[in-house]
């Protein structure tokens, strides 16, 4: 698997999966709906099906982004230098932005609807991250 996407609304993630796929930035995408499911599969995961990068969208019922990131810490160090996480935000709110500083596994904050542009920047960081 190339590409996580996490995120309770539907039409958010066929608008993404879309975007994804126009920028060839992935053909291989799983979308997961919940913070849940998502928890349960990078648990179980093999490392050799561990998602390049995930999408994460904070706002989601049950469980949020935020408390996925918190649940996922006991298997950080699986997951460091595997998984790139960017996290999906339409809040404008300046404690988004600081609150991604407490989660070493998030490469970034993404502005919903993602668009090209923010597509590219990911992945710029991706090949500096394989080259660097």
């Amino acid at each position: 698997m190339d590409t996580l996407l996490i995120d309770d609304d539907l039409i958010g993630i066929f608008l993404t999966e879309r975007l994804l796929r126009r920028e060839a930035f992935s053909d291989d995408i799983v979308t997961l709906n919940t913070a849940h499911e998502a928890l349960t599969f990078l648990q179980q995961a093999a490392p050799d099906e561990l998602p390049r990068v995930v999408f994460l969208d904070l706002n989601m019922p049950m469980m949020d982004g935020w408390e996925l990131l918190a649940a996922l810490q006991p298997i950080a160090d699986r997951l460091r230098g595997r998984c790139r996480f960017y996290v999906l935000t339409s809040s404008l709110a300046q404690a988004d932005t600081a609150r991604v500083d407490e989660f070493e596994l998030v490469a970034g904050l993404l502005r919903k609807p993602i668009d090209s542009q923010q597509i590219r920047l990911v992945r710029t960081q991706l090949e500096q991250a394989a080259t660097g």
